[in-house]
């Protein structure tokens, strides 16, 4: 299996050019003061030779091997506990971290490049640095000051790992139906007692400790509350004590993902600390979630970059057929055939618009938690958009990819030592976990878009509009192709928001649809940015790369917006139609 390549020049691309990452950072103040281009770059270099040097060898022998549960402890596979030392040694795990707590304080729209190149080299090792970033993002966002001291420091250097306990075998999405219970006492803590299942890095052999995020009940109270509580406990002085109520039950015995440890959690009286307000534990953990969400649609994105490498390389080295107009060969490479060639532009196509997504969303995660004013609240209201948009897009069209790749290498495909299978199997639960697609497509539409009333949608659709208005290298009928397609989608959402109340069942029936001709005009508009802004490249083969790649997509796949903007206009008689007893 070829080693995990970096698209480095795609991602300095985006940064410099796309989304002009050095005006961003300028008007941010405090994300000016700890980076700038150069240090952007060596990062984006750095983390190159982490995932193909590091974290890539140990995919394969892991997913080999697997975790193991061995009188009552987790064991990760063999090297991952090496490779983790030298990840957090070099400050990865905090990277976006507060430097007041020892993070590095980078900005998110270089994060989330470095995440990608992270889940490129290896999906199921990559998860236990992100669930601690995510912990900590909560704990800095919500903890107390002596939770934020006493902790953070030790997860932004990786020497402790985060880990988010929500679900139970009864309450699942709905977590109204948690049973865990969270006891007050004198001392100001509570004793925290129930289980969790599917708790990805619940507990592992990597770090000292794990810091576990975990929903319960009060008293008396149907409300849901979040509580750090640690593995071990930690005195007043951040040293580690005696063991604390909290084990592992089992592990799961998983499709994919076979080197990240998913554990059943049992707390028996467990101490914990009461993160945020009593009975407002959602809203402090939707601050890891949407987190998380992120990351995991990275996730597919990474899956879809590694896919595309190998597809790639096994098409222009297989000998297979002659090509359709004949040739002198007894066989050629597999890549002069036409769906061959079809599948591969899906997976790159796709690919580079969705890193475009990443880095966007991830800029305006910046401006969010660094800006002021008026952009700060509008970047605040997108980022709420989209990100349900780049947990179930990414991920989706990251397992499309994973199976085209598999495609392309035929019966070879499905043997493990080509190693694309386990791709497959591994991007599978990024649909799934962190809220799946279908309940991110009903935020999407549900809260995001109808729940002000078109409000944010309307005023994204103009700024692409209007950002469409100022390209220069792009030509009228290419930007008519998206901004008529915007218009299309507008007035189905003008459709729904004024049926969501006379019809109930719209929303949840047309929410998939929804998103996927958003997800597609998107990337739609992405393509002719990214257009653009090649056209007088130095690179005069990256800049018709691009071009090519983009009329592809026009050509291709933006019709799909057609196709699921037609279902939606289709409304949702014919779905709920049937009673429950004919199916």
């Amino acid at each position: 299996m070829n080693p995990y390549q970096a698209p480095l020049a795609d991602m300095k691309f985006l940064l410099e050019r796309v989304f002009d990452a050095p005006q961003t950072w300028a008007e941010l103040p405090s994300v000016a003061e700890v980076v700038d281009m150069d240090t952007a770059l060596a990062i984006l270099d750095e983390a190159d030779k982490i995932a193909r040097d590091l974290i890539h060898p140990i995919n394969r022998p892991g997913d080999e091997q697997g975790v193991r549960f061995e009188d009552a402890k987790v064991i990760t596979p063999d090297g991952y506990k090496a490779v983790y030392d030298q990840y957090a040694e070099g400050g990865w795990v905090g990277l976006c971290g507060d430097p007041e707590f020892g993070g590095m304080g980078m900005p998110k729209m270089l994060g989330v490049l470095v995440d990608e190149m992270a889940y490129g080299g290896c999906n199921a090792f990559t998860l236990y640095g992100s669930l601690t970033a995510g912990a900590a993002l909560c704990i800095n966002a919500h903890g107390s000051e002596d939770l934020k001291e006493k902790y953070l420091p030790n997860l932004y250097s990786g020497q402790w790992a985060g880990a988010m306990d929500m679900t139970e075998p009864q309450a699942g999405s709905d977590l109204r139906n948690i049973r865990t219970k969270a006891v007050p006492q004198e001392d100001g803590s509570y004793l925290i007692s129930g289980s969790k299942i599917f708790i990805t890095g619940g507990d592992h052999d990597l770090t000292e400790n794990v810091i576990h995020l975990v929903l319960a009940k009060l008293p008396d109270s149907n409300g849901i509350s979040l509580f750090l509580v640690p593995k071990i406990k930690v005195d007043d002085d951040g040293n580690l004590g005696e063991a604390n109520g909290v084990s592992v039950g089992s592990i799961e015995h998983k499709m994919g993902l076979k080197g990240s440890a998913t554990c059943v959690m049992n707390y028996d009286e467990a101490q914990g600390y009461l993160i945020g307000k009593a009975n407002r534990g959602l809203v402090c953990m939707f601050t890891m979630m949407n987190y998380e969400r992120l990351a995991i649609g990275i996730q597919g994105l990474g899956t879809s970059q590694a896919a595309y490498q190998m597809a790639s390389e096994y098409a222009k080295e297989r000998l297979q057929g002659q090509a359709a107009g004949g040739s002198d060969a007894i066989s050629d490479p597999i890549l002069v055939h036409g769906d061959v060639r079809r599948m591969l532009l899906n997976i790159r196509c796709y690919t580079e618009a969705g890193r475009a997504l990443s880095v966007f969303t991830g800029q305006q995660l910046d401006i969010a938690k660094f800006g002021e004013g008026e952009a700060q609240q509008k970047a605040a209201r997108y980022v709420g958009l989209l990100t349900p948009v780049a947990k179930a897009f990414l991920s989706d069209r990251g397992l499309d990819a994973a199976v085209m790749a598999q495609q392309v290498f035929g019966g070879h495909g499905y043997i493990r030592e080509t190693g694309i299978e386990q791709l497959v199997r591994d991007t599978r639960i990024a649909q799934i976990y962190e809220g799946t697609n279908g309940i991110q497509a009903i935020d999407f539409l549900g809260r995001k878009t109808t729940g002000d009333d078109l409000r944010t949608l309307k005023e994204f659709i103009q700024e692409a509009n209007n950002a469409l208005s100022d390209l220069t290298h792009v030509s009228a009928d290419d930007k008519a192709l998206v901004s008529s397609r915007f218009d299309a989608l507008l007035a189905t959402a003008h459709f729904i928001n004024e049926h969501k109340l006379t019809s109930p069942a719209l929303i949840n029936a047309s929410a998939v649809d929804f998103l996927d001709a958003f997800g597609h005009l998107i990337y739609g508009y992405f393509w002719l940015l990214m257009a653009d802004k090649a056209a007088d490249h130095h690179d005069v083969q990256f800049a018709q790369t691009k071009q090519q790649l983009a009329n592809f997509y026009l050509a291709k796949l933006l019709p799909k917006v057609d196709y699921h903007l037609a279902q939606v206009n289709a409304g949702d008689t014919s779905i709920m139609a049937m009673e429950a007893e004919q199916f």
